[in-house]
């Protein structure tokens, strides 16, 4: 089976999309598919990471300045029209089987344009606002279902829907029993700091900001991408906190840092399913709108604390108020149990194993 990947990474869409299709590629590289990626050449972009893990990645050429027709609300992401997007992709594709598309940009009318005769198609998505011709549609997002693409998508489509299709790498689940049975701490005491790859408005700083003032009892890492802007800003301030505080840069040791912490401050992604599977508690601050109805589907499941935008003038008062409503009793190890029950970390298995059913 041959499944090529189309999705970016960049300094405005960030490092989730291709994270979560190098997960899928992964797993079905480990079945015997031979899997590649297209990939456009964006400002900040993480192709460097396709590559060490041993795929091939087309890279299509970088933006040149050309109009946009603005089809989704999302289509400036892809840095060139829609038509010229689909022409390139296609003229690459060179039978696949499959094509999974993680990409915001792009709707019903670039995947016609874009998929040759034969090939199927799989949309990861998030959004819901938009139709597409897939044969299969994955929307891990907790409180999805799958009327929710009634219309969106052809009567034969199959959708996935919910945390539970996460695509996760192997080490969370592989580490969710030992995770799960240190999850004994009533108080805060070694938390991560995970705002997205790039943290491109600094949401980091702001957060040992407040971290800074709250507790001196705590030992903080910040997880952040080599290409973030303001990594060397956090790594200065970092060093002048009055408790132990690393900067940890392109780690491959996420799940074994987060299993061994026992709070997260973080944005939502593909993270917030990782999180869940190691059951860690977690206050979610949202850097996009995009982000807003999974932090409050999760907030209102009680798997975590929503605090905000960082657009929002309260938020770091709301994120001191979630500190401290932490410390009391029981409330992290209530939140941990309920994080631990909305993700097994085995997604990316039940996604493959969908794939390789359509080809049989």
């Amino acid at each position: 089976m041959r499944v090529v990947f189309r999705a970016d990474s960049s300094l405005t869409i960030g490092s989730g999309h291709v994270a979560r299709c190098l997960t899928l590629a992964q797993e079905l590289a480990g079945a015997g598919a031979e899997c590649a990626f297209i990939c456009r050449d964006l400002d900040g972009n993480r192709i460097g990471l396709i590559e060490a893990a041993g795929f091939p990645v087309h890279l299509l050429p970088s933006p040149n300045g050309g109009d946009i027709e603005l089809r989704t609300h999302h289509s400036a992401w892809a840095g060139v029209d829609w038509r010229q997007d689909a022409a390139e992709t296609r003229a690459v594709l060179n039978g696949a089987d499959w094509l999974v598309l993680d990409h915001y940009a792009f709707d019903a009318e670039w995947e016609r344009a874009a998929l040759p005769e034969g090939t199927r198609l799989l949309v990861i998505d998030d959004l819901a606002d938009r139709p597409h011709v897939c044969d299969l549609l994955m929307d891990q997002n907790l409180g999805r279902q799958a009327a929710d693409y009634d219309g969106l998508v052809p009567d034969s489509a199959r959708v996935l829907a919910g945390p539970t299709y996460a695509l996760l790498r192997p080490e969370f689940r592989d580490l969710r029993a030992e995770a799960l049975a240190r999850r004994t701490a009533k108080s805060p005491e070694r938390l991560i700091i995970a705002m997205g790859g790039v943290d491109l408005n600094n949401a980091t700083g702001d957060v040992l900001e407040v971290l800074r003032d709250w507790c001196t009892d705590i030992s903080v890492c910040v997880v952040m991408g080599g290409k973030a802007p303001h990594l060397n800003t956090v790594r200065t301030q970092a060093a002048q906190m009055p408790f132990s505080c690393e900067v940890a840069v392109d780690i491959t040791d996420i799940g074994t840092r987060m299993a061994a912490a026992n709070l997260a401050v973080g944005a939502v992604g593909g993270t917030t399913w990782e999180r869940c599977a190691l059951g860690l508690p977690t206050l979610m601050l949202t850097i996009a709108d995009n982000q807003q109805p999974a932090a409050a589907a999760m907030d209102a499941s009680g798997a975590a604390i929503w605090v905000g935008d960082q657009r929002d003038a309260d938020w770091k008062d709301r994120l001191r108020a979630g500190l401290n409503r932490l410390r009391d009793g029981d409330a992290l190890l209530a939140m941990s149990r309920k994080a631990a029950a909305i993700c097994d970390g085995a997604g990316a298995q039940k996604v493959a194993a969908t794939l390789r059913e359509f080809c049989q």
